[in-house]
């Protein structure tokens, strides 16, 4: 990154090690002992099992680490993952679609918290993060991870309701994106209960590390929690809310690159838009974003605006898409549904261009979980329907994916 933006984040980031380095220091207060002494005071590390894996702990807390490995598996007819050019594909896959290790926890103190994960089957290093938690409303993480915009594309593929994310999350998210950023959850109970989050990041999308021009990407999310508790960043109301969570959030982001989307592989163009020097694309988005749980009833919905503006050719496009998603554990209302047996449904609609007539692309999906042990052993069968709009004539096709994520 060159210039102001160059610095700002330079700045931002050594900040973010200063804050680091005096947190950890104000808590060690205590001097240190000598090796033997210590394990004799503080006893044997604990081994156990947990919803992030297996863990590893020393008796006094301070330090944690948490492996987890995990699969997905999937079988998909006659397409798989991109559905904007699912009529020029007809061949039945079966993949190992995600082959992945997690690793977590803290260091020093609870709330010095770090967390990478690798994708063995792309031999990527998708996310390293170091985050300092240490009060509830005033948190910092630095590193790179999908960066807190949607709810869609920040709950893992491994806690979704469906098999994977709708037709317009490949055209609004941001992705994962290397920064700094803040966050916090100011609670004064009831509806006085707000969460946010605000960073600036390289704006290059993941592997990146630095910026492509002279400006940064600068993104926030504001999210009232109007019941009086967030609602987590998964999918399907496993716990059963006894009592409602839902929120409601807004979210922006600014960005100037090359790119016109991101993914996990990151930056790329989305169709219609050629491949972009660096600075070429100005992009401004924004969401409007809705989610419940309760009772084993789960609710979200996202509704997106973003302009691209090509500096080099004078041309503006307005994007705008929406989906709805909903779930339910029947078993809450008639005892003989299974237990662990969720349904779940998916509307998206995505115009690619406002300033063009007849261009809408719809997605419907309907869905079947079985729950063995949560989110960690689970089986999903889908089936979607799509139909683009292209004017003089209308493209549409069906498919389905019966997909097995297990998390041991």
């Amino acid at each position: 990154m060159r210039s102001s933006s160059h610095r700002a984040l330079s700045l931002a980031l050594l900040a973010g090690a200063v804050w680091t380095s005096a947190a950890v220091a104000q808590e060690a207060e205590e001097p240190a002992t000598p090796d033997s002494a210590a394990v004799e005071e503080v006893g044997a590390p604990r081994v156990g099992h947990g919803e992030k894996g297996w863990e590893l702990e020393t008796a006094d807390g301070k330090f944690l680490i948490q492996f987890q490995p995990r699969v997905q598996m999937r079988f998909s007819a006659p397409f798989d993952q991109d559905p904007f050019t699912f009529l020029q594909a007809d061949e039945t896959t079966f993949k190992v679609n995600r082959a992945r290790i997690k690793i977590g926890g803290h260091g020093f103190q609870p709330w010095l918290k770090y967390y990478f994960e690798y994708e063995l089957a792309a031999g990527a290093l998708l996310d390293f993060k170091l985050s300092v938690e240490k009060y509830p409303g005033l948190s910092l993480r630095v590193g790179q991870w999908k960066v807190n915009y949607n709810r869609e594309r920040v709950i893992s593929s491994g806690r979704q309701e469906l098999a994977d994310r709708s037709l317009i999350n490949p055209v609004f998210t941001v992705d994962r994106q290397q920064g700094i950023e803040v966050f916090g959850r100011l609670s004064g109970g009831g509806a006085a209960d707000v969460s946010y989050w605000a960073g600036v990041f390289t704006g290059t999308g993941r592997g990146s590390r630095s910026n492509d021009d002279d400006h940064a990407m600068w993104v926030g999310r504001l999210q009232w929690n109007f019941l009086g508790q967030p609602v987590e960043f998964t999918g399907s109301d496993l716990t059963h809310h006894e009592h409602a969570a839902a929120i409601i959030a807004l979210g922006g982001v600014t960005n100037r690159s090359a790119y016109t989307r991101f993914s996990q592989a990151g930056g790329g163009e989305l169709p219609g838009f050629e491949e972009g020097e660096p600075g070429q694309y100005r992009v401004n988005q924004a969401l409007l974003e809705t989610a419940l749980k309760w009772r084993g009833l789960s609710w979200q919905q996202e509704l997106h605006w973003k302009k691209i503006d090509d500096t080099e050719t004078g041309d503006v496009t307005t994007l705008v898409g929406n989906y709805a998603q909903i779930g339910y554990f029947f078993h809450g209302l008639w005892s003989w549904v299974p237990e662990p047996l969720e349904l779940a449904a998916r509307h998206s609609i995505y115009d690619p261009d406002d300033d063009t007539a007849q261009d809408l692309q719809n997605e419907i999906a309907l869905a079947a979980n079985w729950f063995f042990h949560g989110h960690n052993n689970k089986l999903t069968a889908e089936i979607s329907y799509f139909s683009f709009d292209e004017g003089v004539a209308e493209r549409d096709g069906a498919r389905f994916r019966l997909q097995w994520d297990i998390s041991f």
